[in-house]
């Protein structure tokens, strides 16, 4: 694998399909945002998932379920604005893969010779 690609699949820590819609942690396939959303809305709605992210760890903390329900909500919110749940991203027909094991799709060849 050249380095141009190697640069291409692991974007961050994690290797992203050649496709660019899952990345995959821990063998598992997670869907990556929308890449079609503008740089500035994408920075804000990761604020925002980070925000929520951080008011379950607090309400967890503190116990009060009824906090820890609604930032719940919000990381729902936040993860379906960016595209990683909800409707699909993509207009071919694929159907989401998302938190499927990577070894037992199609996506398995290219997985494998990734090692």
């Amino acid at each position: 694998m050249s380095q141009e690609n190697s640069a291409l699949i692991h974007a961050g820590k994690y290797p992203v399909t050649p496709d660019g819609r899952y990345s995959v942690v821990r063998g598992r396939l997670w869907r990556m945002s929308d890449p079609s959303l503008a740089p500035a809305r994408r920075e804000q709605l990761v604020k925002s998932l980070m925000r929520a992210r951080r008011a379950v760890s607090s309400a967890r903390r503190a116990a009060d379920k009824t906090a820890e329900d609604a930032a719940h909500d919000e990381v729902e919110q936040a993860k379906r604005a960016l595209g990683e749940r909800g409707p699909v991203w993509w207009s071919d027909g694929a159907p989401d893969l998302n938190r499927h094991m990577v070894h037992t799709g199609p996506y398995a060849n290219w997985f494998a010779g990734l090692r």
